[in-house]
């Protein structure tokens, strides 16, 4: 996933209606100029960072430089927007568009650095000033993009753009610029906009606690264990890491296992003891459902909140107001795309349910398959139709050779860059590593943060971000993290990895290239600046390389002896994708459906009850199957409530189409070739939104793209007829 920092898209800048307020920053009482002078060249966040590439200095950056650096980062962006708005010179390109993109830079930068650390690195600290800085920054980016003299001379240039003969990019920034505005309701009488500025400041206040209380929930549900027999079918590595976990959290003795961040939890694959399994599937399927952490009115009250002010920018409800600017425009599409898959998907996952119910009578249970039950008997299934054993093919994928022998050996391969260790750049946390990126050419492209594995503080999932977006116009070179939960080993032992993690890596290495191939020259353009909807699809384009004969036959290597993958070995785990594909697609759709229908809701609803309307909802589109509840349930489905992907959510199949034919389309012009990733390149991951991203396509592709390659990637199809 592709993680959109609330200021990061802010600050980098105001056209994205992301956030910052006006209110001027407050000196402290009693402080004088020489200490304010003191604080302001002691505080990391009042210049750019001398590092390379303005990469941060975590080695001095302290908490208690945050909040003074979000003041007058605020105070100095509203400052320069001012300065735009009321210049008595006529509004040209120049003085309104570049101006714009140049401003903010302070604000930008602390954002970035915050908006990361407190979604990997949390603290109680940095969640208080989360909490205060939510409404401020909201009321931030209403001043900017409700600003009725700035709209005017934003609506002067867009009115005549065509007679000022401006290149393409400088073209596109205007209209995209205009249109934000418009969307976020610049053209609003001024009681509309104060009400919206109400609905704006609620929200933001509204996704910050959604967000916070799972955290503090991620913590609270861990599951603990007193005996270890119940521990019975994990690995030595799991049971030492689950014990780990629990004399961490002031449980000596005892085991406790953590919970991710989706519904299903991949340790039920493994543990025998049904009772456990059942206990570890309900804190995760009833997570904040009740007590502090309950996040229930806050989800119907978002849900009505959206709707509400979709009304006030004239649209039906907030689906039809957030599709319109993707690739597919209304939620009718989205829900033909996903309703025409749901019978073929059904079936599957029926015939899927029925072999493992014949394994649990197999096996002597007399009873009916639950959701906690699946994955353990699945494995069971697979394992009977593949003689493939998990455990026996995690022992070839240990993290670094996947990681440097893999996602750093393909990068090399197709697109000729390499990654360099760069131990002497500071770092926000032990685990993370920096590595300095080198182009084909030998020259300097960017710096890239792996930081992969689970830890306290962190949120669950996985995301790219930027601390340091490109841009030729400000001449910034990026600065790139990717971010994962994955289990670490116990200290001294190696971590292996699933393959679902190993494709999950190679996931957002796709959305880091696309930070770090941006070519452009203004930074609101830049990168993953995309649709959601086609944000996607480079990162699920690079996914298909992890099982590529070519790259596994390079990274898959037992840890112990460093021999290959056999080959029969190798074809069973590429055989078996296409395994348990009915209840992989059924528990997504369930959720982009889900997603869909509360985002659907017309503000002239009433506040809904979450599970009633999740049931409602899924029982309508025909995928109420118990044994396969949706990836997330609303209580805890960050994407669709947390704000980012709110009626987006179908972007993942969305651009999964893209990248299923685009990947289809390398195969057939040679595969894994220089010269494929260099068309690839400069087609898709350079050029950021400079053009409509269904333009960027065909230029790649030479025509729009089939759903072939999807069918056949699900396994639902074998060959194009």
């Amino acid at each position: 996933m592709r993680k959109t920092i609330l200021a990061s898209a802010i600050g980098a800048l105001l056209a994205l209606s992301a956030c910052s307020d006006n209110t001027a920053p407050t000196q402290v009482a009693g402080s004088s100029a020489s200490s304010s002078s003191e604080v302001t060249m002691s505080n990391p966040f009042f210049q750019p960072s001398s590092l390379q590439y303005q990469a941060p200095n975590f080695a001095v950056i302290q908490d208690e430089h945050f909040m003074p650096a979000f003041e007058e980062g605020i105070k100095r962006h509203m400052a320069e927007i001012e300065a735009i708005a009321t210049n008595p010179e006529p509004a040209t390109f120049d003085n309104t568009f570049v101006a714009m993109e140049k401003s903010g830079d302070m604000l930008t930068r602390v954002s970035r650095v915050f908006y990361n650390l407190v979604g990997t690195d949390s603290n109680e600290a940095r969640r208080k000033l989360q909490t205060e800085l939510a409404p401020k920054m909201a009321v931030h980016s209403d001043n900017i993009n409700l600003n009725p003299q700035l709209f005017a001379r934003i609506k002067k240039v867009y009115d005549n753009r065509n007679e000022l003969q401006l290149d393409a990019e400088s073209l596109r920034l205007v209209e995209v610029y205009y249109e934000r505005f418009v969307r976020s309701g610049a053209e609003l009488t001024e009681e509309q906009k104060t009400a919206i500025r109400a609905l704006n400041e609620e929200h933001s206040t509204l996704t910050t606690k959604f967000g916070q209380n799972l955290l503090a929930e991620t913590r609270r549900i861990a599951v603990l264990v007193d005996d270890e027999a119940q521990l019975d079918g994990l690995s030595a590595s799991q049971i030492t890491a689950a014990a780990n976990a629990a004399s961490a959290a002031g449980h000596e003795g005892k085991y406790q296992l953590n919970i991710t961040n989706t519904t299903r939890q991949p340790i039920l694959t493994s543990l025998n003891n049904r009772e456990l399994r059942q206990r570890v599937w309900e804190a995760s399927a009833y997570r904040a459902t009740s007590g502090e952490n309950d996040n229930t009115q806050i989800v119907a009250r978002l849900a009505q909140l959206r709707a509400e002010r979709a009304r006030l920018l004239g649209y039906d409800n907030w689906a039809s107001y957030g599709l319109e600017a993707q690739m597919a425009k209304t939620p009718q599409a989205v829900f033909d795309m996903l309703g025409s898959m749901v019978p073929a998907v059904i079936a599957n996952t029926k015939q899927e349910q029925a072999a493992i119910q014949a394994m649990v009578k197999e096996r002597g249970g007399e009873f009916e398959v639950q959701p906690w039950d699946w994955e353990y008997y699945a494995e069971f299934v697979r394992q009977a139709k593949y003689d493939l054993d998990e455990n026996e093919v995690k022992e070839y994928f240990e993290f670094n050779r996947v990681l440097k022998d893999g996602v750093f050996y393909t990068m090399n391969r197709f697109y000729g860059i390499r990654f360099e260790p760069r131990p002497d750049l500071p770092v926000y946390h032990p685990d993370v590593e920096a590595y300095e990126v080198f182009d084909a050419d030998g020259s300097s492209l960017a710096i890239f943060y792996a930081d992969y594995f689970a830890r306290e503080g962190k949120r669950g999932g996985a995301w790219m971000s930027s601390f340091v977006g490109q841009s030729h116009l400000l001449e910034n070179k990026p600065v790139v993290v990717n971010v994962m939960n994955i289990p670490k080993a116990p200290a001294g032992e190696p971590t292996l990895i699933s393959f679902d993690h190993t494709t999950t890596i190679f996931h957002e290495i796709g959305h880091g290239i696309h930070g770090m191939f941006s070519n452009v020259k203004y930074p609101t353009l830049a990168g993953t600046s995309v649709s959601r909807d086609f944000v996607e699809f480079p990162s699920t384009f690079e996914e298909d390389w992890a099982h590529h004969p070519d790259i596994i036959g390079n990274y898959a290597r037992h840890y112990k002896t460093g021999e290959a993958i056999p080959a029969e070995l190798l074809e069973k785990v590429i055989r078996s994708r296409s395994f348990n594909q009915g209840f992989d697609t059924l528990e997504y759709m369930s959720a982009a459906l889900l997603d869909m229908e509360w985002h659907s809701l017309s503000a002239d609803e009433p506040l809904q009850d979450p599970a009633a309307f999740e049931a409602a909802a899924l029982k309508k589109h025909g995928v109420d199957l118990a044994a396969v509840p949706p990836r997330y349930k609303s209580n805890f489905f960050s994407h669709s409530m947390g704000g980012g992907y709110s009626a987006g959510y179908y972007a993942y199949m969305w651009s999964e189409i893209l990248a299923a034919d685009a990947f289809a389309y390398v195969q057939s012009r040679g595969g894994l070739t220089r010269e494929n990733g260099d068309h690839y390149r400069k087609n898709i991951l350079e050029v950021g939104n400079t053009r409509p991203t269904m333009d960027s396509y065909r230029a790649f592709r030479g025509q729009d793209p089939s759903t072939d390659g999807l069918l056949i990637r699900r396994g639902l199809k074998t060959k194009v007829d």
